[in-house]
Parts: C-alpha cells; structure tokens; sequence
C-alpha cells in the first residue's frame, strides 16, 4: 500500500495461511489448465502473529513453496520491492526470479540478522552488507536470474518505464519458455539443488 489505511488493509504486506492455501489452488489451476504462473512479491514476510500459528502458517508454506516446486507448467517470480523471509519463497520458487534494481530478498530482515548475531539492530548495516540481500549480490550469486533497472531513486519515480521494462523481459521470458522442450518441474528442481551445492 502507498498510505497507512491501504496498508492496514493489506496487513502490510505480511499474507496469513488463508493467503498461502488461496495461492496453492490457484497454482494447481494454472498447472491443470496450462497457464504459466507469475508472482509478483513484495511482503517481508509470512504474518507471525499467535493466531496464524494456530491455523497452520508454518505448514502453509511449506505447502506453498511445495507446490511452487511441483508445477509442471514454467513459472515466474519478481521481487518488485521486498522479498523477505519464507514468506516470500513460499511464492517465489519459479524457473527464473527476477529483481527491480533497488528491491531486496532474504530470509531474515537485516534488523532480524543484527539483534540475533549482535543482540544490537543498530547493526543492522552491517548485517544487510554481510547477508548479501541486493539484487547485485543475488544476480552474483546466481540465485536470482536478472535484474530489471530502475530511474534513480526507485520505481516510483518512473512506473510506467519499470512496467514496461518488467513486461518486456516477462515476454520475452514466456517466449523462450514456450519454444523450449524442457521439463520445468526438473530444471527448477536443478536449479535450487545447484544454489545449495555452490553457498
């Protein structure tokens, strides 16, 4: 949301299991009917409050990021702002992830890093430099697939040219994807076998 009574409604950004269980369904849709899957994310994470726990948030993900997995149509995921913790992986699990220049993903908000490893979230710079959560380190490290640039001072500043720039490379994308014979479901395994083997 852009102002606080859109992001209250939003749960700013932070989805409950009902949120995970509604995207797996529409996952097995998009397989049974052949549809490409694209997510767009941009939570810090899974909600974790006491009644989430209670309807089943951590199994949710899992079952989320299981089904992410188990498509055997191509998918694709972008981190268009942040990408924070299982949260975002429980949608994010595609055959290429992508990235706005400026977003970040991780699987624990820098703030997170530096109160666990330093008891001190003023650290939390230092924790954000260590973890590698740009989309530079990503693309590096090839966890991330390409990243889509953005105007100075962010996507805000010019949405319709990142639009535009997302759209193109998604086309472009989905192109290669229909012109390859490719089992997806085993090239996506592959894929995060590999960022496993080279961390």
């Amino acid at each position: 949301g852009s102002d606080t009574a859109s992001r209250i409604k939003h749960n700013f950004g932070s989805v409950r299991p009902e949120g995970y269980r509604k995207a797996v369904r529409l996952m097995e849709l998009a397989d049974r009917f052949k549809i490409p899957l694209l997510t767009l994310v941009d939570t810090a994470g899974a909600y974790p409050g006491v009644g989430a726990e209670e309807r089943g948030q951590a199994e949710a993900i899992a079952r989320s990021t299981s089904a992410c997995l188990s498509l055997k149509v191509p998918s694709i995921s972008v981190v268009i702002g942040e990408g924070g913790s299982g949260g975002a992986i429980a949608i994010a699990t595609a055959n290429r992830v992508y990235m706005l220049e400026h977003a970040i993903y991780s699987v624990i908000s820098p703030e997170g890093a530096a109160s666990i490893l330093w008891r001190d979230t003023t650290r939390s710079k230092d924790a954000a430099t260590n973890m590698k959560i740009t989309a530079q380190d990503l693309l590096e490290m090839k966890i991330i697939d390409a990243i889509i640039p953005e105007p100075m001072g962010g996507a805000q500043r010019a949405p319709e040219t990142v639009i535009a720039s997302t759209g193109d490379l998604i086309a472009r994308t989905m192109k290669d994807f229909a012109g390859a014979n490719t089992d997806f479901r085993e090239q996506r395994r592959e894929k995060y076998l590999a960022m496993g083997r080279s961390l």
